[in-house]
């Protein structure tokens, strides 16, 4: 993982989209406060599922949630 202020990615863009798609991760800094990630599409999905890990309760009765949502969702006549 590459740490870069915005000022730095502006001017020299290039060099780091070329290190994205060579699988590194870029981490840009505004005032240095971290305000973005650059990572290549192929690494997208599995960014974004791995954070997602541990949010979900694992005592969901899927049953029970399914039926609530129907429930829901019932039209009457």
């Amino acid at each position: 993982m590459t740490t870069v202020t915005a000022t730095e990615l502006q001017n020299n863009f290039g060099k780091f989209l070329k290190m994205v798609q060579e699988g590194q991760e870029i981490v840009i800094l505004k005032n240095g406060s971290e305000v973005a990630r650059l990572i290549s599409k192929k690494q997208t999905v599995s960014f974004l599922s791995d954070s997602l890990v541990g949010v979900l309760s694992s005592d969901i009765d899927e049953k029970k949630a399914r039926a609530e949502r129907l429930a829901r969702h019932e039209y009457s006549d």
